[in-house]
């Protein structure tokens, strides 16, 4: 090995993290576990009736009926990568939304969170961000190194909510993949175990219950708090 011709750093007390148990998540305003048709399919298919929009970019969808949208989700919870976690709001009880870890690759120590997809009671709530925060304190806690987000180019609400989050924009994937028959460039983001002890804190700061008044309006915006932390700023919103 010469100067001219440098690698990487050793990685020094590190082990490969597990993969996902799935057990349930639970925080102050969400609660998370295991996707399971049977339970889940009737509650979610009434959150997400008369909101096609939702699967706009998705891979799926629009359901047609329960029973199609049934058959889905016993296929998709039967898998071992998409892992999916149903979202509980625990102010309302009430069911509306999934998110997945997928891409596991525990030997490489990186993660992503997507196939993400929340009805509109859930979205733009405390119960939908701490479910994102539940899951990825999971993956630095188990001892992933990379926590990734990845969307459509074109899915500017999705890349609003990874730079929220504290994700760092890593660039764009043109002709990434084929999706319902059309092309999709794809936009990454990702947050480093690095970043996690920062990042992690201004969640603790925002989710407190004192960042909220009386009527659960934030007091300081978790934007705010996250762009501290992120070492590259998607230019869509520059």
């Amino acid at each position: 090995m010469t100067s001219d011709r440098p690698v990487g750093p050793l990685i020094e007390n590190w082990t490969v993290p597990p993969r996902p148990d799935m057990a349930p998540l639970r925080g102050r305003y969400a609660s998370l576990e295991a996707m399971d048709a049977d339970q889940h399919a009737a509650l979610l298919f009434r959150a997400f009736q008369g909101h096609d929009w939702v699967w706009d970019y998705m891979p799926v969808g629009p359901f047609a009926s329960s029973a199609q949208f049934h058959k889905w989700m016993r296929g998709a919870a039967a898998g071992d990568d998409p892992l999916f976690y149903v979202i509980e709001d625990r102010d309302t009880g009430q069911l509306g939304g999934f998110a997945s870890l997928m891409r596991i690759k525990p030997e490489g120590g990186s993660i992503e969170v997507g196939f993400i997809a929340m009805a509109p009671q859930l979205q733009r709530t405390r119960a939908a961000t701490e479910a994102l925060y539940l899951m990825m304190a999971w993956a630095f806690r188990a001892g992933y190194r990379r926590f990734e987000w990845k969307c459509d180019a074109l899915n500017g609400p999705s890349r609003r909510a990874a730079q929220r989050l504290g994700f760092s924009f890593e660039g764009i994937f043109r002709q990434a993949t084929v999706v319902k028959g059309r092309n999709r460039d794809t936009a990454w983001f990702a947050v480093i175990d690095k970043e996690w002890p920062a990042l992690s804190e201004a969640f603790d700061i925002w989710l407190s219950p004192g960042n909220f008044d009386e009527t659960g309006t934030q007091r300081e915006p978790l934007s705010d708090l996250t762009k501290l932390v992120r070492v590259a700023s998607d230019p869509l919103f520059d």
